[in-house]
């Protein structure tokens, strides 16, 4: 598609749906534990050149995650979750209707990032949350985009179409193509990092008659890995250093019997610490212990230890650099801003973490950051990595979406827990399920319970119908049929 300086991407509408989950076992990290979720789907009709499209996104919109404040409800976590995810969309068809739109997908998106990032009414709001709000009509954008080109996300992404400018995210890539920096084709298999939770029971002694799930899926780790292959594994800790060792002690000798030597694992902090030294003191107690010495020589990286109010000022970075044997260490919720992983790469991080929720342009350029450091970048540049987490996703549309974000940025393995603490689709109807095993065959399977399952195989899933799709799914499905955010109430999430 050529764009030669006239409006082409308006936003004509967006509706918002929710639809109810509940979780199969309680997800347990740093100070929520998630057992039931609204899941919301953003649909966004899109004029393209005069061409209409409807693009859809979808999320849970989880506890605790956006904002790690221990003081307030989830109800009202959740009010000001629609309040900035409605700003957003008002922004979107607002621009829309007040300008006639943008010439291409990436400057329409960054006009709405920039509006919801800076709207002084927004600006209580955490960082983090306001991302997330842009970056579900972002995906609904781009899905719309997709649809109306008839080509996939791999495509538009090389071919730049989008009309991706690396330059407006990070001054150092300016003028640098993305092509040049992302692998030339995408991933068609992934390899799936599973969440060891805080809460999760690790051996099968540790499941009674009183916890017992049975519902067809594996519940303890030691079942998931003999269910799935599982290879590489994600382990939750918090700030006890007594708890987490006797945890993590548990973990090696099941990783040891199960896996050989053939595994590897990131450790997540959660954000339990509030300043380096608090987290050098916990890590020295752990590096020494003899039970865990099998541990470190397969850790791949510490996922954000410290509390993102501390995560980024210049007193952790100095403190970051005076460490001089220091675990690799990424960010995660301190990435609330565009320029957030840049900044933390030049305070001694290692890199940062992509899901779609933080912005698909965002990973987009970050990748390519990290790709350009790399390249021009000393020995210590060779340490930078791009990893790929999770927000509890589940199909038919956010998981793959992200998967082909994944797919596109040559993540080879990434966190995935959403078929690990939901039961697989079971909480949609019939139809829906069946329609995406059709689809979607390598990726999900039709348990002999009766409910379509993520397809883990040898610890890995096949995403080659994800990378073939338009952006993601290839089903057509309707999140009409769910209820309008209007009309969604708190209790009903209770009552569900």
């Amino acid at each position: 598609m050529r764009y030669n300086g006239r409006m082409a991407i308006r936003v004509e509408n967006v509706e918002q749906h929710i639809l109810n989950m509940r979780t199969r076992m309680p997800f347990k990290y740093g100070i929520a534990s998630l057992t039931a979720v609204p899941h919301l789907f953003v649909s966004v009709t899109l004029n393209v050149d005069g061409k209409t499209a409807t693009g859809i996104a979808a999320d849970g919109l989880p506890p605790k995650w956006f904002t790690k404040d221990p003081e307030t409800h989830f109800r009202e976590d959740l009010d000001e979750m629609r309040v900035v995810i409605g700003a957003a969309t008002g922004s979107a068809k607002g621009y829309s209707k007040r300008t006639g739109g943008a010439p291409t997908v990436f400057e329409f998106c960054m006009h709405n990032l920039d509006y919801v990032t800076r709207s002084i009414h927004l600006d209580d709001n955490p960082p983090l949350l306001r991302s997330f709000a842009a970056s579900l009509i972002e995906r609904a954008i781009i899905d719309g985009f997709c649809h109306a080109s008839k080509t996939t996300l791999a495509k538009v992404v090389r071919k730049n179409t989008l009309g991706i400018r690396l330059g407006a995210i990070h001054d150092e890539l300016d003028g640098v193509e993305h092509a040049d920096l992302l692998p030339d084709k995408p991933l068609r298999k992934i390899v799936a990092r599973h969440t060891i939770g805080l809460g999760d029971p690790l051996t099968d002694a540790e499941i009674n008659d009183d916890n017992r799930i049975d519902d067809g899926l594996p519940q303890s780790l030691e079942q998931c890995i003999r269910t799935y292959g599982l290879t590489h594994f994600k382990v939750k800790v918090n700030a006890d250093v007594d708890w987490s060792r006797e945890r993590l002690r548990t973990i090696a000798v099941l990783l040891s019997r199960h896996c050989g030597n053939n595994y590897a694992f990131t450790l997540d902090g959660n954000e339990a610490f509030t300043s380096v030294d608090a987290f050098g003191a916990m890590w020295e107690a752990l590096r020494r212990d003899e039970q865990l010495a099998s541990l470190w020589p397969r850790l791949l990286f510490v996922e954000q230890p410290l509390h993102r109010d501390v995560a980024l000022t210049d007193e952790t970075g100095a403190a970051l650099k005076a460490w001089a044997d220091r675990p690799p260490m990424i960010i995660d919720e301190a990435d609330g801003e565009l320029h957030s992983a840049r900044r933390a790469i030049d305070l001694g991080y290692v890199g940062t973490s992509h899901k779609n929720c933080k912005g698909v342009f965002k990973g987009i350029a970050n990748a390519c950051l990290i790709e350009h450091r790399r390249r021009t970048g000393g020995p210590e540049a060779q340490r930078l990595v791009m990893s790929g987490e999770d927000l509890a996703n589940v199909g038919p549309v956010a998981l793959l979406q992200d998967l082909a974000v994944m797919a596109t940025l040559g993540i080879t393995h990434v966190e995935r827990n959403g078929h690990h603490y939901f039961r697989g689709l079971s909480m949609y109807d019939a139809d829906v399920q069946r329609a995406v095993v059709a689809q979607h065959g390598d990726l999900y399977r039709m348990h002999d319970a009766g409910f379509a399952t993520l397809d883990i195989k040898d610890g890995a899933i096949d995403v080659g119908s994800v990378v073939d799709a338009p952006f993601g799914y290839a089903i057509d499905f309707d999140p009409t049929r769910y209820t309008p955010v209007s009309e969604w109430r708190y209790d009903s999430l209770e009552r569900d």
